[in-house]
This record gives C-alpha cells, sequence and structure tokens, in this order.
C-alpha cells in the first residue's frame, strides 16, 4: 500500500479547533453551506444564461464559452497560490471577503458594455472561489471532531446541490426573460447574503498554521494524493465537455423552449441534492472513495447514453444518474482529499479545489473547440473518454489505500 502524506510539520490530524458555544457547529456549517451555494450560482452563471449573452454581445456559442475556461483556469491557478499566500489570514474575514470581492466583482460583470471587457472581470471575479472553497473545507475539517469531517466536508457542499436546483434554472430563467446582466447581478446578493451570514457564524482567531513547503512538497511526491487530484480534474473535464454547453444544446438540438430548458436545468439540480443528501447520510459507511467512484460511474453512463436522448422526457431520463452522481461525487472527493491526509488538508483541498476549476477549462475549452469543427456531434465521446479516464484511476487509488481514510 502507498503510504499517504507524512504529518509531521502540521499539528496532529485528530485535533480540532472547538467552536465557541456563542457559535453553533450547526450555524457554521450552514453559513459556509451558503457560501459554496453563491459560489456555485456564480460558477454555472455563465452556462445559465449563455443563450442570452452570445445573443445580446454578438458572439458565437464557442466564444462565450470562454467565459467558463478563461475564469475557471485563472481560478485553477489562484487556489493554490492562495493557499500559500493567506496561511497566517484570520479565517473568519478571510472567508467573508473572498465573497465580497466574489460579489463586487459579479455586479460589475453585469455592468460590461460587451463581451471583451467582460471576460477579464469575470476572471477576477472568480477567484474570490479560489479562496473560499478550499479554505472552507479546511477550515470545517479542523473544527470538527476526526470522525465526523467526511460528513461535515459533504454538508458544506450541500451549497453547490442547491445552487444547481435553485440558482442554475433561476440563472437560465432570469436570463432568457430579462437578460444575462440580471443573472450576473443575482449572484452578487447571493453572494454578499452569504459574506454576511459567514461573518456572523464564523468566530474570530481561528488560523490554521501556515504550511511549509515540505508540507506542500509532501503532497507533490505522494502519487496517490497526486492521483486523488488527477481524478478531479479528469472527472470535471468530462463534465463540463457537455455541462458548459447545455443551454443551447437543449434550445438547438433537443428543440425545447426557455420554460422548458429552465425545467431541465431544474429536473437535473433537484436530484443533484438528493444525490449529494444521500451522501451525507453514507458517507462515513461506505468511505469517500467509493462514494466517489459510484458517482463517476453514474455519470459515464449518462455521457456514453446521451446521443440516444430525444425530447424533453428523453434528456430528462439521461439527465437523471449524471445527476445523481455530479454533485455528490464532487463533495465525497473533497471529503475524501479533506481526511487522505487531514495534516495536510489545506494544501491538499487547495490543489483539488484548483483541479476542479482546471477540469472545468479544460472541459469548455475542449468542447468548444470540438464544436467548431462539427457541432456537438464529438461532445459525447470526449466527455465520455475523460471519465473513464478518472473512473480507472480512481479504483486505483482504493486499492492503493484499501482501509485507511478516504478509501
Amino acid at each position: 500500500m502507498t503510504p499517504l502524506a507524512p504529518a509531521a510539520t502540521v499539528p496532529p490530524s485528530g485535533e480540532s479547533l472547538p467552536v465557541p458555544a456563542a457559535r453553533s457547529q450547526r450555524a457554521l456549517e450552514w453559513s459556509l453551506a451558503s457560501g459554496n451555494f453563491a459560489i456555485g450560482c456564480g460558477v454555472m452563471v455563465a452556462a445559465g444564461s449563455l443563450n442570452d449573452l452570445v445573443r445580446s454581445l454578438g458572439v458565437s456559442v464557442a466564444v462565450g464559452g470562454q467565459l467558463v475556461s478563461v475564469a475557471s483556469l485563472a481560478t485553477a491557478l489562484g487556489a493554490p497560490l492562495m493557499a500559500a499566500a493567506i496561511g497566517g489570514w484570520d479565517r473568519r474575514r478571510l472567508l467573508t471577503l473572498s465573497l465580497v470581492w466574489f460579489a463586487v466583482g459579479h455586479v460589475l460583470c453585469a455592468l460590461m458594455p460587451n463581451f471583451a471587457s467582460l471576460l477579464p472581470v469575470r476572471t477576477l471575479a472568480v477567484l474570490g472561489a479560489a479562496v473560499f472553497t478550499p479554505q472552507a473545507a479546511a477550515v470545517i475539517a479542523t473544527m470538527v471532531p476526526v470522525q465526523r469531517r467526511g460528513r461535515a466536508i459533504a454538508f458544506i457542499f450541500l451549497g453547490w446541490s442547491l445552487s444547481s436546483v435553485i440558482g442554475m434554472p433561476l440563472h437560465s430563467y432570469v436570463g432568457e426573460s430579462f437578460g444575462w446582466r440580471w443573472a450576473y447581478a443575482l449572484v452578487g446578493v447571493f453572494s454578499a447574503a452569504a459574506a454576511l451570514a459567514v461573518w456572523r457564524a464564523m468566530p474570530s482567531g481561528v488560523k490554521p498554521p501556515a504550511l511549509s513547503l515540505a508540507a506542500w512538497r509532501a503532497v507533490f511526491t505522494n502519487r496517490v494524493l497526486m492521483a486523488l487530484i488527477a481524478v478531479t480534474a479528469l472527472s470535471g473535464s468530462g463534465q463540463f465537455t457537455l455541462f458548459t454547453y447545455f443551454a443551447p444544446y437543449f434550445r438547438q438540438v433537443i428543440g425545447v423552449g426557455p420554460g422548458e430548458v429552465s425545467l431541465l436545468f431544474f429536473w437535473f439540480g433537484a436530484f443533484g441534492l438528493l444525490g449529494n443528501l444521500l451522501l451525507t447520510r453514507w458517507i462515513d459507511r461506505l468511505g469517500a472513495g467509493r462514494c466517489v467512484t459510484l458517482g463517476l460511474t453514474a455519470m459515464a453512463l449518462s455521457i456514453a447514453c446521451w446521443p440516444l436522448a430525444g425530447g424533453l422526457l428523453g434528456m430528462s431520463l439521461v439527465l437523471l444518474p449524471w445527476a445523481l452522481g455530479c454533485f455528490s461525487s464532487n463533495s465525497a472527493q473533497q471529503a475524501r482529499a479533506g481526511v487522505a491526509a487531514p495534516a495536510l488538508a489545506g494544501a491538499t483541498l487547495a490543489l483539488n479545489t484548483s483541479a476542479i476549476y482546471l477540469g472545468q477549462a479544460v472541459g469548455a475549452a475542449g468542447g468548444g473547440a470540438l464544436m467548431a469543427i462539427s457541432g456537438y456531434s464529438l461532445l459525447p465521446a470526449a466527455g465520455f473518454a475523460w471519465m473513464a479516464a478518472a473512473i480507472l484511476i480512481s479504483v486505483w487509488i482504493l486499492r492503493q489505500t484499501r482501509g485507511t481514510a478516504g478509501a
């Protein structure tokens, strides 16, 4: 069995920072979940409102998809760099400010006059996600007992699932009915509300020790941890090869109207939420690694059946396994990263978050390139190839870590 990264450079993995009595642990978890809801809405707003944006700004669907790929690449690069730079910051201030940055950035996006100005502002705005997502998971991992870490990390990522239930169809409806600018402004409202919730629930003085160069080296040289991060990047690439272009695909290929597009997004999000709720009940019994592999397999099944979908009913059925596996596998993968080597959770979760956005960037850019060549026809095959690679590596990790945390 390949050993996981050593814990010599940081506090023992079983230690946790207790939440003061005045700040209930549950309130903290809910506030961090609300932050992830806002982040999820911001990540999905580009895809959800893409139809109106490309019409309004006079760009192609493939060019509009760059709002996902370029911003995701910036976040992928920013997550580990920010984690290294902000090691000594008070987490209450850090998490709150990252959401404020996210809010202001998306309001500014709504005011941009053209695509050329929107793209860099959007890229800067999503750097708030590069800070909040990994640091929220790392914080909760240090503030709950070791036996509850997997479930606690999975719980705060319910926010992402809720964003798919509420945010994605709402962005689609608002974008189609009132314009993409209102959809972006709505992200600003959600993010500001989440910032207030985190400020009220998060205690002051939580400052996890900064990771040393030796700790970062321990992560980068451990083949199991790096394989885990590769699973995240590969699965994200597979998903966003198709996911980025859901809205135009539904309109142009399936032939459904604006209301039905919103309905499909709601359907997808509702079962995504159900999958994540089931995960919080079973992750500590099955193990995060097994939950990840099950979720990846469900998504690969949907992508394999994608060409068979016809009409609203057919697409609804094809989306079902993907929805159940999408957010649950992402939450399980974050939990897997957090518990595989708890003493190095800050670095591992930052890199895992980086891999999420790297996968989004590669998938969106690759999907856009394929669309420029042959339309939508090659997207399912490309997405399936990415997912198959992720499943194979995930199974390998299970074998290497059998009987250990994260397996």
